[in-house]
């Protein structure tokens, strides 16, 4: 009797995604808030698909965290000449990025200027590293507006 209740409470956890439910890591770096914004809605997209996530600063994070998480949401604005920002973001992205081979991972970012190559740039290195992208990038020129927060939304819950 006590080994069915105990395969009933299994059941239950599983099915409130307790046994099964995914870690989300969401990465960014923000100068002006208009990253951050959309790295808030990622974040609430992963939770409401029933993810567990956690939310870092490219300081705080690094290749030793890869493992830790199924999937990793990293946003970054273009800089200067449609780079990402490069005195924080870059080394922790470029420290990373030799950990990402077969990882699930989704790119977000907004710009002021140019065309978004600083984010086909981004795809590229991703795919060269093995990434999966789970989603289509989500680029906001300048701050993001309902659309784009929601396509940040849906991003997150890709990567749940």
């Amino acid at each position: 009797m006590a080994d069915d209740r105990n395969g009933q409470y299994l059941a239950v956890e599983i099915l409130k995604g307790g046994a099964s439910m995914s870690k989300v890591a969401v990465v960014f770096w923000s100068g002006t808030g208009n990253t951050q914004a959309m790295a808030d809605a990622v974040a609430e997209g992963a939770k409401a698909a029933g993810a567990e996530v956690s939310v870092f600063g490219p300081s705080e994070f690094g290749k030793d965290k890869v493992a830790e998480y199924d999937g990793i949401a990293f946003g970054c604005p273009a800089m200067g000449a449609e780079v990402l920002e490069e005195s924080e973001f870059d080394p922790m992205f470029t420290d990373v990025e030799g950990s990402l081979s077969g990882k699930k991972i989704a790119l977000f970012g907004s710009y002021g200027w140019g065309d978004g190559q600083w984010m086909r740039d981004w795809e590229d290195r991703c795919n060269s590293a093995g990434a999966k992208l789970a989603a289509d990038s989500v680029m906001a020129n300048n701050a993001p507006g309902e659309d784009t927060l929601d396509e940040c939304k849906s991003l997150g819950r890709a990567l749940a």
